[in-house]
């Protein structure tokens, strides 16, 4: 705690705010986030495979009693690998890493692993119920972020 009884993040930025940004932080962040999006389904979907092909072999095994995790798998797995990979050191996922993206909070600390996931969940949320408020949202936004950004209180931009 500082003297003035705030905490100091290491991580965070004094002026970061989603206002504040430099434009080219954002230059081509909506772009960057669609490609990104897609090898993460690429690398989600490898991963769902490789436990699939698993839980099928034990389902045979074990008299299709692992079977019953076969529904809730990908929506798992979909929200581990944005939980650990948002959160971990790199501050993104492999897709956003390989597009030169990383995610912040608002006021530029860590992402938390609980906040990722929430992320996550809204954002897949969105995806299937709310596709074109997102874009809409996101069109608008002079910070480029999408609706479930907003509400998770998170930004991606261009990594420094």
């Amino acid at each position: 705690m500082s003297e003035r009884g705030q905490t100091n993040s290491s991580s965070a930025q004094p002026g970061f705010w989603p206002e504040r940004l430099p434009a080219a932080a954002l230059s081509g962040v909506r772009t960057r986030r669609i490609g990104a999006i897609c090898i993460d389904l690429i690398v989600i979907s490898i991963i769902f495979t490789a436990i699939l092909t698993v839980l099928l072999v034990l389902g045979v095994v074990t008299f299709g009693l692992t079977w019953f995790l076969i529904p809730p798998l990908f929506p798992a797995i979909a929200l581990i690998y944005n939980g650990m990979s948002i959160s971990g050191w790199r501050m993104g996922t492999p897709g956003m890493r390989a597009m030169d993206l990383e995610m912040r909070t608002s006021d530029g600390g860590r992402v938390s692993f609980l906040i990722a996931a929430v992320h996550a969940v809204l954002f897949y949320l969105s995806l299937s119920f709310l596709t074109p408020l997102v874009l809409l949202v996101s069109l608008i936004s002079g910070d480029k972020r999408c609706l479930h950004d907003i509400v998770a209180g998170v930004v991606v931009t261009r990594r420094a």
